[in-house]
C-alpha cells in the first residue's frame, strides 16, 4: 500500500494535536480561589459604580434645587410687583 500525501498530512496534524493536548485540570482549590477573586472584583466594580451614581445624583439634586429656588424667588418678586399699590 502506497501512502498518499493527502492522507498523511491530516493524520500528522491530528496526531500532533493529540500529543500536545495536555489536560488543564486546576483542581477544586484553585477553582475556589478563582471564584473568590472574581467575586472580589465584582464587588469592587459594584462599589465604584454605586459611588459614581451617588455623586451624579447629588450633583443633579443640587442643580435642581438651585434652579427651583431661583424660580421661587422670581415668582415671589412677580407677586410682590402685582401687589404693590404704586
Amino acid at each position: 500500500m502506497k501512502l498518499n500525501f493527502r492522507k498523511l498530512v491530516p493524520a500528522a496534524f491530528l496526531f500532533a494535536g493529540l500529543a500536545f493536548a495536555v489536560p488543564q485540570d486546576q483542581g477544586a482549590k484553585q477553582d475556589m480561589k478563582d471564584a473568590g477573586q472574581a467575586t472580589k472584583d465584582a464587588a469592587k466594580d459594584t462599589g465604584h459604580a454605586t459611588k459614581k451614581a451617588a455623586k451624579n445624583t447629588g450633583h443633579a439634586v443640587k442643580k435642581t434645587t438651585k434652579k427651583a429656588a431661583h424660580k421661587v424667588k422670581k415668582g415671589a418678586e412677580k407677586v410682590e410687583d402685582k401687589t404693590n399699590p404704586n
